[in-house]
């Protein structure tokens, strides 16, 4: 009955600290909500479903290890060797929309605009009206399905132990229960905390630096996967 009570709370615990630490939970859907021009409606759901799968893929593992018999040491094992990929994957994305988006501001910077418009390529030149686009659909799902890849390739290293243990001896309703209050506690901390950081960004006056929103956006999300690599947050 104390497990009961003491591991879904411990869970939930672990969880909050793991998520507010962990920058990459976070920052990449800050910064690309306000460079793609996401609402923030829009910005939330994309964000709790990439919560969702970032830890339902550890669970599924966890599953998958139990079933082959592996122990929790190799689970750990596998569930840390998933980091580094998933944060070099993290930074190699953040970088390639770093250097597209210094490119679309140097073509701002000179005058020169494209986007499209109902499958129709359009160009402005310096001099005409300013006014700012909705990405495309084809694009924002792009963004979207990187993201959702990326988070499923990243591990949930403090849940393993938490699931493996008392599933490993028969207990799947504790186990169970510690994934289920890990795992909310994950995406509403995500949720939270992106949605006070969107509403707080904007009220930040970045007229002079729109023209390079998306490469700031790139340059953040590079930012959290080497945060991941090297300062292990």
């Amino acid at each position: 009955m104390d497990a009961i009570w003491a591991i879904p709370i411990s869970a939930a615990g672990i969880a909050f600290v793991h998520t507010v630490l962990g920058v990459d939970h976070t920052l990449p859907f800050v910064a690309l909500s306000r460079a793609r021009g996401w609402t923030r409606h829009k910005t939330l759901w994309i964000t709790a479903i990439c919560g969702i799968g970032h830890v339902l893929a550890s669970v599924s593992l966890g599953l998958i290890g139990i079933a082959l018999g592996w122990g929790l040491g190799r689970m750990d094992d596998v569930e840390t060797s998933r980091g580094p990929i998933a944060a070099w994957v993290l930074t190699a994305f953040g970088a390639t929309y770093l250097l597209w988006g210094l490119r679309q501001g140097w073509r701002r910077s000179r005058g020169v605009h494209l986007h499209k418009h109902g499958g129709t390529l359009h160009l402005h030149l310096k001099g005409d009206q300013p006014h700012r686009h909705h990405v495309a659909s084809g694009e924002s799902k792009s963004t979207f399905w990187v993201l959702f890849t990326i988070f499923v390739l990243g591990p949930c290293e403090p849940l393993i132990p938490l699931f493996i243990v008392p599933a490993s001896q028969g207990e799947w309703a504790i186990a169970l229960i510690a994934a289920t209050a890990f795992g909310v506690v994950t995406v509403v901390t995500m949720i939270v905390v992106v949605a006070a950081a969107v509403q707080g960004i904007r009220h930040i006056r970045m007229a002079p630096l729109e023209k390079w929103a998306e490469a700031i956006a790139g340059g953040v999300v590079a930012v959290s996967g080497l945060a991941v690599l090297y300062l292990g947050v």
